[in-house]
């Protein structure tokens, strides 16, 4: 026999007619506990009205719209093969002929290697060529970039001093801009103070 009320896991059980083990206890319970016979009554009309609704189908579509809105992940090897199946073509020929391609490409690649690795000189002289042309870029668009904003004067100092005069100019124009953002500030400062007074 049961001291307590029922829980609600426990009127459903009776609700549902189970059997088992567990069952007898609170069957017993509901004989001397008229409040727990009241839930269970309840339980059981509300359980009635639910059988009597109309049973509807969802739509055809209705699983497609539901997953249509959920965010499902898709781990990375996933969406590598499935993002690679879409390049494979279907038809056994031209199936053929994508791995045709793929082995003449893999093959030019490995003489490519092969020639560069047994010929570091070239390779060393290609990249050399390739930093002193970025270089000799980025040395034109910073002369540009300082020619427009400074003027011929401040280019001409750059030149003759180079890369010191390049940092002591940049240092002075810092300088320069802190102490007109400074300046300005307190402006602001003393404005809004004298309107806050007044």
């Amino acid at each position: 026999m049961i001291d307590r009320h029922l829980l609600p896991n426990e009127i459903d059980l009776i609700v549902d007619g189970d059997v088992g083990f567990g069952v007898a206890p609170l069957r017993a319970h509901l004989r001397s506990c008229g409040e727990c016979r009241n839930r269970v009554e309840e339980a059981r009309e509300i359980v009635a009205a639910l059988e009597e609704l109309p049973h509807l189908a969802p739509s055809s579509l209705f699983a497609d719209r539901v997953m249509g809105q959920v965010q499902v992940f898709e781990p990375w090897h996933v969406a590598a093969r499935n993002t690679a199946r879409r390049f494979v073509p279907r038809s056994v020929p031209a199936r053929v002929a994508v791995a045709l391609g793929g082995v003449a490409a893999t093959f030019m690649l490995g003489v490519i290697s092969i020639f560069a690795a047994t010929r570091l000189d070239l390779v060393a002289l290609a990249t050399s060529a390739a930093v002193t042309r970025a270089r000799g870029l980025v040395a034109t668009v910073v002369e540009a970039i300082v020619g427009a904003t400074l003027g011929p004067t401040a280019l001409d100092f750059i030149r003759a001093t180079g890369a010191i005069g390049l940092a002591t100019s940049l240092l002075f124009l810092l300088v320069i801009a802190t102490i007109a953002v400074l300046g300005v500030r307190r402006l602001a400062l003393a404005s809004s103070r004298r309107s806050g007074g007044s």
